[in-house]
């Protein structure tokens, strides 16, 4: 039951599930039967708020006016970074994309969000 859950089922599921079956046992034994065994249940962190920079200008100015469809490549890029959570904490993926052609020409990833990664690229 534990693998066909792809391991996210703790006690509680699978206790739900030995019921399904006729199994007749608490919650409390399957746990105690899962601790020894070192069965645990997957679970997703919640949220985490990212902080914004006290330093960023709310009066910087709009060059783009939403012009997204520039005539020629390399007139226009923009960048993105993507916060990626792994069993290790975070990760930064950094892309930038021309959007002349609409493809990622430069990526990288760091596991600060210093500017120099962006930088970097």
């Amino acid at each position: 039951m534990y693998d066909d859950s792809k391991q996210n089922y703790g006690a509680p599921k699978i206790t739900v599930e030995l019921h399904k079956t006729g199994e007749v046992i608490s919650e409390r034994t399957v746990g105690t039967y899962m601790r020894p065994m070192g069965i645990r249940a997957q679970w997703n962190k919640p949220w985490t708020i990212t902080t914004k920079d006290s330093d960023f200008s709310t009066e910087l100015e709009n060059i783009l006016d939403e012009q997204f469809h520039p005539d020629r490549p390399n007139a226009v890029w923009c960048s993105d970074i993507t916060y990626i959570w792994t069993i290790d904490g975070f990760v930064y993926l950094t892309s930038i994309m021309d959007l002349f052609s609409r493809k990622i020409i430069a990526c990288t990833l760091s596991e600060t969000l210093e500017v120099y990664a962006t930088v970097r690229i």
